[in-house]
């Protein structure tokens, strides 16, 4: 008989391609790990996995079984959620990704009304990029996580929270008024600083200032960064420009060497939600979540 335990440790393997890491993740020894993968082979009658020098790899089947194990997994975990939280709600522990854009400026607002309200919740937070976050949630790793909106997962709902318009953020010595509406063809884009590839808000500022690319033919970008903190200290020394969303701005327009200027109607901007798997049996915990953010925003 297939374990859930067998189950693990092969969607280990398959995401760390290694039995040592893979071991060291799923907290026991790699012999243990080898064996229980052994077991597993022997109950199918099938390889799973091929083992070489250094690394190991999922045969077909092994990447089959371990996607379809990651289904069972994800299950199971909402099954030990049904039983563990209809007592009461947001009570015990509660897995929370939240995109690197949207953490630092989010968190501070809503962790303090979460504590009060709900003290008997342990929240856990991961910040990480939009896939990895959607990756987590469909094999259980997480229960939900907040980002940008929309997704297109049939295996995941969301639930609206709030909207999150964007910014210009220029250097506070701009010549132009605070009160200037600024169009897409106005932002020079060899002066345009955004986050590194991989973060969703790169792709929004990315999409928006798309028309303006073709019709002026602007170079490439300035500068790429990892996290919009380093952005905003690039714009403040003058190094060029960037487009942030409004929850962010509220935060960086503290520093007295930037300015925000607002976008021509209608504005660009972010759809900010929060995302779990449809199968979850936690969803009034989720909805009560969800309130808590709106509230705060």
């Amino acid at each position: 008989m297939i374990t859930l335990r067998q189950l693990r440790y092969l969607a280990a393997l398959a995401k760390h391609g290694h039995f040592g890491r893979a071991a060291e993740a799923c907290a026991v020894t790699q012999p243990a790990l080898s064996m229980q993968i052994r077991d597993l082979e022997r109950t199918l009658g099938v390889k799973v996995v091929e083992r070489r020098p250094g690394d190991v790899m999922l045969t077909d089947v092994g990447r089959e079984v371990a996607r379809r194990g990651e289904d069972v997994l994800a299950a199971s975990r909402d099954l030990v959620d049904f039983a563990r939280h209809r007592g009461g709600l947001l009570t015990g522990r509660l897995t929370l990704g939240v995109i690197p854009s949207l953490a630092p400026y989010l968190l501070p607002r809503i962790l303090p009304v979460l504590q009060k309200q709900f003290p008997e919740l342990r929240l856990e937070l991961r910040e990480t990029q939009t896939k990895q976050l959607v990756d987590d949630i469909k094999s259980g790793a997480l229960d939900a996580a907040m980002l940008a909106l929309p997704l297109g997962e049939p295996e995941i709902e969301t639930l609206k929270l709030f909207d999150d318009l964007f910014l210009l953020a220029v250097p506070a010595d701009d010549p132009r008024p605070v009160a200037t509406r600024i169009k897409a063809g106005d932002i020079d884009q060899s002066r345009l600083i955004l986050l590194e590839d991989g973060h969703c808000l790169r792709d929004q500022a990315l999409a928006f200032c798309a028309t303006a690319a073709r019709g002026n033919g602007a170079g490439g970008m300035a500068f790429a960064a990892s996290s919009l903190s380093t952005v905003m200290q690039m714009v403040a020394s003058g190094y060029g420009v960037t487009l942030i969303p409004q929850i962010a701005a509220d935060v960086e327009q503290r520093d007295e060497r930037v300015k925000f200027l607002r976008m021509e109607n209608p504005q660009p901007g972010r759809s900010i939600g929060l995302v779990f798997r449809k199968t979850s049996p936690r969803k009034a915990d989720f909805a009560a979540l969800g309130d808590v953010v709106k509230e705060c925003v």
